[in-house]
């Protein structure tokens, strides 16, 4: 990737936008889509303030731009279906029309962060040739990423496409209701910490700084491609808050139900293969959520 390399990132201040940001902004010109400014402006960065939630105009973006990375996402992801439109006009008409733009636009490649929570749940990790499961049971969010899926690979003889599947990411500056820093606030706060049967679900969480990585790749890969991005270790939701408790010094209370245990589990063997690095291991990465 040269340095006259145009990328647009939307969701420029979330936790993966940011983070992005900071890696490539001395190896690219980046164009940052944000809906209001960040507390520190990066000189190295062109700011367009675009809510995707509101009527928005192609108008206010560069006119060219070679590589688009589309991480925005609704916020109101749980709140259905007081918020159905938002989050429709965010995950699915807003791809779509940046689609439109990035062919318009002439760029060559499109980066969209899906979820793995479009495999369902299940107690074998999900590679990137499994199943989707059924839209009957996928739920409103769920079904708008799948919906952006479509849409993304559609342009795939037209430009290079490519639709990454994180697994419950997590790092610095993440929002504190996300699943990894809620665990960390319950074990300090001493709240319980809700498990389905005696251990919970078995999930397998990525740093923000694995999936900044695997973008990097992305960027100066040729072709297009699927790719489950899932961190290191399987770990129960009661492993994960022993191991904070760990850290604190804290004992963990727990709300153990009945429910089926739903297990959500990303198979990363290409992942591993593409990026040929040792991913961060949770007891690691957690400490920059703990204060």
């Amino acid at each position: 990737m040269q340095g006259n390399t145009r990328v647009l990132i939307t969701g420029a201040n979330g936790l993966l936008g940011s983070h992005t940001i900071d890696a490539i902004r001395h190896q690219c010109h980046v164009e940052a889509v944000v809906r209001q400014l960040p507390k520190l402006i990066s000189r190295d960065v062109s700011y367009h303030l675009i809510d995707f939630s509101k009527n928005w105009k192609v108008a206010d973006l560069p006119k060219s731009v070679d590589i688009i990375i589309h991480l925005a996402q609704s916020e109101h992801f749980r709140e259905f279906p007081e918020q159905a439109m938002d989050v429709f006009q965010v995950n699915i008409e807003s791809t779509a029309r940046l689609l439109d733009y990035a062919f318009k636009s002439g760029a060559k490649k499109f980066i969209y962060a899906s979820s793995g929570g479009v495999y369902g749940n299940g107690p074998i990790a999900f590679h990137e040739n499994s199943s989707i499961v059924s839209h009957q049971k996928l739920g409103h969010y769920l079904g708008s990423k799948v919906c952006g899926e479509v849409l993304v690979q559609s342009y795939a003889s037209i430009f290079d496409v490519i639709i990454l599947r994180p697994f419950f990411m997590y790092g610095a500056n993440q929002r504190r209701t996300m699943l990894i820093p809620r665990l960390v606030d319950c074990v300090v706060e001493g709240r319980p910490i809700i498990l389905q049967g005696k251990d919970g679900i078995r999930i397998n969480p990525v740093h923000v700084r694995d999936v900044v990585d695997v973008i990097k790749f992305c960027l100066t890969s040729s072709g297009s491609l699927t790719l489950n991005v899932a961190g290191p270790s399987i770990l129960s939701i009661k492993e994960i808050s022993e191991i904070i408790a760990n850290i604190v010094n804290k004992k963990p209370h727990y709300y153990i139900t009945n429910e089926i245990k739903n297990d959500l589990i990303g198979d990363n063997e290409l992942m591993l293969s593409i990026l040929d690095k040792e991913l961060i291991l949770l007891n690691e990465g957690i400490l920059e959520l703990i204060y």
